[in-house]
């Protein structure tokens, strides 16, 4: 949430950065709102001031002897009419609030301005694309023989998801493993096992909601303890490693503060249709491993290309060809003030595809969580948060399967993987074995 100090002060400039982002801001709503929640505050203000002076002639009269009944009734009005001013005044805060909840953040000015991922900025490459001496076959024709099930999936759940048995699904579990081990005993990271389904109030605190609830599974709890509370599943561990410290004030010796967790993801794709239908690059259910941290305001950039590095770690790691480049302000996320994307890359689709987010939310989440800290001179600020991939599971193993691929339809098993995999050095299909 942006600090409405900031509109009331500096509106116009507000409305022209978030103009780079695609964002119309509601500018006639807000000064009208403002207008009235000035109005009923000066009333109040008087209100209290005329209360405070009637209280005096009250006891002047009194005190002279003069009879004060016309003045004690008229003092007796006031509280009911500054309840309902209070009243008022909260009926404005709520509408303010229900817009600032859904206004984005504002992009840092080293964020390149652009209208759409067109005008995305390459930052750097690594890695050279391997050249084949035979026909090239994409992750799902690769996956097929070595476990990867879309069929059955579908008969499951319908469309959009997988199933993964044998060779594939170690392979799957194996680059998990290394990613949390590699974030938490190379990268300081803090592994966490968090909850999956979360109430509307945590979504809330990262931004996830109420913008993106077409986006999101929601289920009602049950129960003697839920009544119908509406609940969600968790479409990043973002939601939950962030939302840890929401309503905290923090010690600035606590900070930073670096966690990781795996966790199953859950979106709907309600905006992806038609888009990627085939494999694994746009699923309902997927796994991540996510990196986040709380930091404080003045340290936020150099954790953002730290975090970048520490994912870029584990695509070297495996070998993997990437590029990092700088979102725009018009395909950047809705939460975040800068953004790098790891793309990696796809040898049958003969480009390179986002496989990491990494962000800097500035102290736009941690005002809508609560969250601050105190510093060393005692002064109260909010922190600052992070989060990125590192990495998404399912298309990592996308890239494995193509990158790695033989001509004889086997897979070569990346080094940093064997390891998890009990030295298994090539998977192969199962008519080869």
């Amino acid at each position: 949430m942006l600090d409405i100090a900031l509109l009331r002060k500096n509106l116009p400039e507000v409305v022209a950065r978030l103009k780079t982002r695609n964002f119309d801001f509601p500018e006639a709503e807000f000064n009208a709102l403002e207008a009235e929640r000035k109005s009923v505050q000066t009333k109040t203000e008087e209100l209290q001031a005329k209360r405070n002076t009637l209280s005096k002639q009250i006891g002047l009269a009194k005190k002279s002897g003069e009879d004060a009944s016309a003045l004690m009734a008229e003092a007796g009005r006031i509280p009911a009419e500054l309840s309902a001013l209070e009243t008022k005044l909260d009926e404005i805060r709520t509408k303010l609030e229900a817009m600032m909840l859904r206004v984005p953040n504002l992009p840092n000015e080293s964020v390149p301005v652009g209208k759409d991922e067109s005008e995305n900025v390459e930052v750097r490459r690594w890695g050279t694309p391997r050249t084949f001496d035979f026909e090239v076959k994409d992750h799902v024709d690769v996956g097929g023989p070595l476990g990867l099930d879309f069929d059955t999936a579908a008969k499951l759940s319908g469309s959009r998801f997988c199933f993964m048995r044998g060779q594939v699904a170690r392979l799957h579990r194996a680059l998990a493993q290394f990613m949390l081990n590699t974030h938490t005993q190379e990268n300081g990271y803090t592994e966490c096992y968090t909850p999956y389904i979360v109430t509307a109030s945590t979504m809330r605190g990262t931004g996830q909601l109420p913008k993106f609830e077409e986006d999101l599974f929601a289920a009602k709890k049950g129960g003697a303890e839920g009544d119908g509370e509406q609940m969600y599943l968790v479409p990043t561990a973002e939601v939950t490693l962030t939302n840890q410290v929401s309503g905290r004030m923090l010690k600035a010796s606590e900070l930073p503060i670096l966690v990781t967790a795996h966790t199953p993801c859950f979106r709907s794709e309600a905006g992806a249709y038609g888009r990627d239908t085939r494999g694994m690059i746009r699923q309902h259910q997927f796994d991540k491993v996510e990196m986040v941290r709380i930091v404080r305001p003045e340290r936020s950039y150099a954790h953002l290309e730290q975090m970048t590095a520490n994912a870029e770690g584990i695509l070297q790691k495996l070998g993997l060809p990437y590029r990092v480049v700088a979102l725009s302000t018009g395909d950047m996320g809705f939460s975040a003030a800068k953004t790098y994307d790891l793309e990696v890359w796809l040898p049958a689709q003969n480009t390179y595809r986002e496989i990491s987010s990494c962000s800097n939310c500035e102290d736009f989440q941690a005002r809508r969580m609560g969250t601050r800290f105190k510093d060393e001179e005692g002064r109260t600020r909010y922190v600052h948060t992070l989060n990125g991939s590192g990495l998404a599971v399912g298309r990592t193993l996308v890239a494995v399967l193509e990158n790695y691929q033989n001509a004889d339809g086997s897979v070569t098993v990346p080094e940093v993987l064997r390891p998890y995999m009990g030295g298994l050095e090539v998977l192969r299909p199962a008519e080869a074995k």
